[in-house]
């Protein structure tokens, strides 16, 4: 049941522009029209809104999980799929168990063959996420699509990466 949600989740990704301005799809379908189909199609499925399975469940892990691999490929220096020279490369992802104000979370963490990788958003050994519910649902609610919602995350992320680099390495003068 539950993939039968991230499939409309996951298809509305390419039929939606990532942007925080957006406010319809192609096709002219809303935002809010979106929100209250994902929420049908949950009811029409027996997928709980929260909980184990549920879909704010199902959004927190794919939130999360974008944040990850946009915290490794900055690590890293290069996106996934892309060929390096570079000595440190990802080798693969490692399932956790984060506890939310949702309900248990099943994330997949993704890792670099010289263990560096430190994540921020979900730090190593971490079991319990405070906020980050409060975000996704206030997003979700305000009629962000999951993409939507991962872009938003990635450049967060990407921003708090500069400003981490610039105060790590200042110019030389």
């Amino acid at each position: 049941m539950n993939s039968q949600i991230n499939n409309v989740v996951d298809s509305s990704e390419s039929e939606l522009p990532v942007s925080e301005e957006a406010n319809t799809g192609e096709g002219g379908e809303s935002l809010q029209d979106l929100a209250s189909r994902l929420v049908k199609q949950a009811g029409d499925d027996g997928v709980s809104l929260v909980g184990p399975g549920g879909l704010l469940s199902g959004l927190t892990k794919g939130v999360l999980e974008t944040a990850l691999d946009a915290e490794l490929t900055e690590h890293l220096g290069y996106e996934a799929n892309e060929r390096t020279m570079i000595g440190n490369s990802r080798n693969g992802m490692r399932s956790k168990t984060v506890v939310t104000d949702i309900g248990p979370v099943e994330i997949d963490v993704p890792r670099d063959r010289e263990s560096s990788f430190e994540p921020k958003i979900v730090r190593k050994r971490q079991r319990r996420l405070d906020g980050v519910d409060g975000i996704v649902c206030s997003l979700s609610a305000k009629g962000l699509t999951h993409g939507e919602i991962s872009a938003i995350s990635r450049r967060s992320m990407a921003r708090r990466c500069l400003k981490k680099r610039s105060v790590e390495s200042p110019t030389r003068s």
